[in-house]
C-alpha cells in the first residue's frame, strides 16, 4: 500500500500510536507523546502529515504481529452516525417513500467499538448482531455553521467502520435506535487513519463488506444521498465539530437483516470492510462472556 497509515495500538497493555509500514510500525508516541499524547492531539495540531513524513524512512519499532490494534481516535468527543445514505438502502425499507429530505443520524459511544482484528461481541441479550460497512470522516479543523464550499477543509483523515447493530434492540422504542447501536464491542473502527489530501481521494470510493469471504455489500461513495460536504455543513449547524470527531457516513444495501431469512453474525464468522485507498478492517465474532 502506498498511502500513509497512522494507527493507535497497544503493546503489553500500553497505548501508543505510530506509522504503519510494510516493515512494521514506527512508534511515533515514543518520539512525540510529550507534545501529542494521542492521535487526537496530532490531528488538532495539524501535524499528521509532518509526523508521517518524518517517520517514513525510520526503522520499525514493532512487528505488526506484536501489537493489538485499537480504534484510531481514543475518546472522541462525538461519534455521529448517518443512516439510510445510499439510494438502494432507502429502497430496502419498502415504505414507498422517496429519499429523505434530511439525513437520519444517531450517536454512538466509544465503548461500543473495538479495533482491527479484535472480535465483535454478540451480546447475551440478542442473537441479532448485524454488520454495516461504512467510510468514516475524521474532523481535523473545528467549526460551526461550516459552508459546503469549505467543508472538506475540515477533514483530517478517513478510516473505516463496521457499524455493528443489534437489530431487535433498534426497535425497542418508537423514535430512536440508540439501544441497538451502543452495545459494548459490537462495532469496529480502523484499522488506521489515512490523512486526507483532496476531494478526489473520497469522491467515489468503492466500499465492500464481506462475511466469510462472500461479498454482501458493494457500493461507491459517489452515490451517497447526502455527500460529505453536505453532512459536515448540516451537522455543524447544530453542533460544533472539533478535532477528532468521527462521522460514520452510512452503509450500502446488503446488511444481514435484509436477507430472507436474515443472516446475522455468529461466533466464528469473519467480517471484512474494504475501501479503495483506505484498506481492510477485519474482525471475527465471539459471544459475550
Amino acid at each position: 500500500m502506498s498511502f500513509p497509515r497512522l494507527a493507535t495500538f497497544s503493546v503489553n497493555g500500553n497505548a501508543r500510536y505510530g506509522l504503519v509500514t510494510d516493515r512494521g510500525i514506527v512508534d511515533l508516541s515514543a518520539r512525540h507523546a510529550g507534545d501529542y499524547p494521542t492521535l487526537r492531539e496530532v490531528i488538532a495540531a495539524g501535524a499528521l502529515t509532518r509526523l508521517t513524513e518524518a517517520a517514513a524512512h525510520q526503522a520499525a519499532d514493532f512487528p505488526l504481529d506484536a501489537i493489538a490494534w485499537q480504534p484510531p481516535i481514543p475518546a472522541p468527543e462525538k461519534i455521529i452516525c448517518i443512516g439510510v445514505n445510499y439510494p438502494d438502502r432507502n429502497a430496502e425499507y419498502k415504505d414507498g417513500q422517496d429519499a429523505p429530505k434530511y439525513p437520519s443520524m444517531f450517536m454512538r459511544t466509544p465503548r461500543s467499538f473495538v479495533g482491527h482484528e479484535t472480535p465483535l461481541l454478540r451480546p447475551r441479550a440478542s442473537a441479532q448482531l448485524d454488520y454495516e460497512g461504512e467510510v468514516v470522516l475524521v474532523i481535523g479543523k473545528p467549526g460551526r455553521h461550516i459552508p459546503e464550499s469549505s467543508a472538506l477543509d475540515h477533514i483530517a483523515a478517513i478510516t473505516l467502520c463496521n457499524e455493528g447493530t443489534i437489530r431487535d434492540w433498534v426497535r425497542h422504542a418508537k423514535f430512536n435506535v440508540t439501544q441497538g447501536k451502543n452495545f459494548d464491542a459490537t462495532g469496529s473502527l480502523g484499522p488506521w487513519l489515512v490523512p486526507y489530501s483532496d476531494e478526489s481521494q473520497i469522491a467515489d470510493i468503492r466500499l465492500t463488506t464481506r462475511v466469510n469471504g462472500e461479498t454482501l455489500q458493494d457500493d461507491r461513495t459517489g452515490r451517497l444521498i447526502f455527500g460529505f460536504r453536505y453532512l459536515i455543513n448540516y451537522i455543524s449547524t447544530f453542533t460544533t465539530l472539533v478535532p477528532g470527531d468521527v462521522i460514520v457516513t452510512g452503509t450500502p444495501t446488503g446488511a444481514g437483516a435484509r436477507f430472507d431469512p436474515p443472516r446475522y453474525l455468529k461466533p466464528g464468522d469473519v467480517v471484512e470492510v474494504e475501501a479503495e485507498g483506505i484498506g481492510i478492517l477485519r474482525n471475527g465474532v465471539a459471544d459475550e462472556v
